[in-house]
């Protein structure tokens, strides 16, 4: 089909980029090493030749690491964090591996007399350039490519069955990403309460029914459906129609159901079962987790000293209560931990005693209290939380017990946040759902969170933090 067509080419030219940029670092890393001299050169300088016989090993054995860093697999409109810091594992692993074999192999001398050895500093300014070269090269493949994917006729059509929140939520997703090339034209929905209306500006061409009508007229590229879990059977019954039509065919499950996402198929004696996979932080994963908290935490708090202090000093300047405000919350496990804050609100914010969300523009917080909020300078002291042990540095914000004994009853599976440990940022608050905004889909992005763990994605969600906090701070 057209669109693992697009893929397919998407994944030559990298490998085509990667090669070219790989082997043009590994002459430039030669000039640097010997002809510059970035690295003074002790033992004279050798015959670019003996370096050349490594290029074929490299033109291997960098595209197969590559491959196993899932580097070809994904298709990435732009080149983004996770992507470079996969780019930067792949090649130090590839440098390694290279590093290894080279001591194993000695080629004798060009005097016959003693074997030839591979200077080390040059692997290291052959890995540092070819990561720089490959980086740069990917971004220009990839931006060349969302250019052309731009123009009207090398855009991919989509039709979106299904107009509901989670339709809506497709095609708002998919509004934000102008260069993957692909372009909304339609719902279908049954709802008469829908029919000739438009949603995201995508507007409602017809009904399920009319699905085969709609494809062939509007020239439909791929079909994706966005049906609730409670329309598991219609759903089945479009996959069957929509696979007769020759066009892609995309399933979004329910937004909790994201379980499904890292699911796998074994073979039970003929008969398959869908199998799930286990939760990624478990084990040595767990365990490197936890070193970075416990590093970040350390970094962080002498770092934020200096601001912890001044921030003290004008909240006891404002009205002379308490600096840090304590609040149970519920974490690993189910288990209840006290966290630690800035105090942002006055001192009888809740004078009841009933937990109250809070609002926009909400009068109970504190002039200095607005700053720090907006800075997410408040959440500071729950460093001291991380090196506790009772949170980490990113993972499911922590909520209060009487909100989490409402929510268990209310929502699918949300106590499956409870994993992992809490965490002072996290996937759903930096894509701005936090306070007030929708449970469901602040769990939905925590499970994903959980099932789909990385330390890269840990570093992305960490930067694009630090990213909303200078935001906090130009307001």
């Amino acid at each position: 089909m057209m669109i693992q067509r697009r893929r397919r080419v998407h994944a030559l030219l990298l490998l085509a980029g990667d090669l070219v940029a790989t082997i043009g670092a590994f002459v430039l890393a030669y000039w640097l090493r010997f002809g510059l001299e970035v690295v003074p050169v002790t033992k004279g300088e050798p015959g670019i030749e003996r370096y050349l016989e490594l290029v074929p090993f490299v033109a291997v054995l960098w595209p197969v690491v590559f491959y196993f860093q899932g580097l070809y697999q994904r298709e990435h409109a732009r080149l983004r964090i996770d992507e470079v810091l996969r780019l930067a594992v792949a090649v130090g692993f590839a440098a390694l591996v290279l590093a290894a074999a080279l001591t194993f192999y000695r080629p004798v001398g060009a005097d016959g007399s003693q074997p030839f050895t591979y200077s080390r500093a040059f692997l290291v300014v052959f890995a540092v350039t070819d990561l720089v070269m490959v980086v740069t090269v990917r971004w220009l493949v990839s931006t060349v490519l969302a250019r052309l994917r731009r123009r009207r006729g090398m855009q991919q059509r989509v039709l979106v069955v299904g107009a509901g929140e989670l339709g809506r939520e497709v095609v708002g997703r998919l509004h934000q990403q102008v260069d993957w090339g692909i372009r909304v034209v339609g719902f279908l929905d049954d709802d008469p309460g829908r029919r000739n209306g438009a949603f995201v500006d995508v507007p409602v061409v017809g009904t399920t029914a009319d699905l085969e009508e709609i494809v062939e007229s509007m020239d439909i590229d791929q079909v994706v459906l966005a049906l609730p879990l409670s329309s598991h059977n219609r759903t089945a019954q479009l996959i069957q129609r929509a696979g007769q039509l020759l066009v892609e065919i995309k399933v979004v499950p329910d937004l909790l159901q994201y379980y499904v996402l890292r699911a796998g198929t074994e073979e039970l004696d003929g008969l398959p079962v869908i199998s799930l996979a286990q939760v990624p932080l478990q084990g040595f994963n767990a365990f490197v987790k936890r070193v970075a908290d416990v590093l970040g935490a350390v970094v962080g708090l002498v770092v934020a000293a200096p601001v912890l202090a001044v921030a003290a000093a004008f909240i006891r300047r404002e009205d002379g209560g308490p600096v840090l405000y304590t609040q149970v919350r519920t974490g690993l496990d189910g288990r209840s931990f006290h966290l630690y804050k800035l105090r942002t609100m006055t001192v009888d914010a809740e004078p009841d005693g009933q937990p109250r969300w809070t609002r926009s523009n909400d009068d109970r917080v504190t002039r200095i209290g607005r700053f720090l909020r907006a800075a997410h300078l408040d959440e500071l002291p729950q460093l001291v939380n991380v090196l506790r042990g009772d949170m980490s540095l990113v993972g499911p914000r922590p909520e209060r017990p009487e909100f989490v004994d409402k929510f268990r009853d209310q929502i699918p599976d949300y106590m499956a946040r409870h994993r992992v440990r809490a965490g002072m940022t996290g996937l759903a608050q930096v894509e701005g759902l936090k306070g007030d905004t929708s449970i469901r889909r602040r769990v939905a992005r925590d499970l994903y969170y959980i099932e789909n763990w990385s330390l890269a994605l840990d570093l992305k969600i960490l930067w694009k933090t630090a990213r909303l906090v200078m935001r906090g701070f130009r307001r």
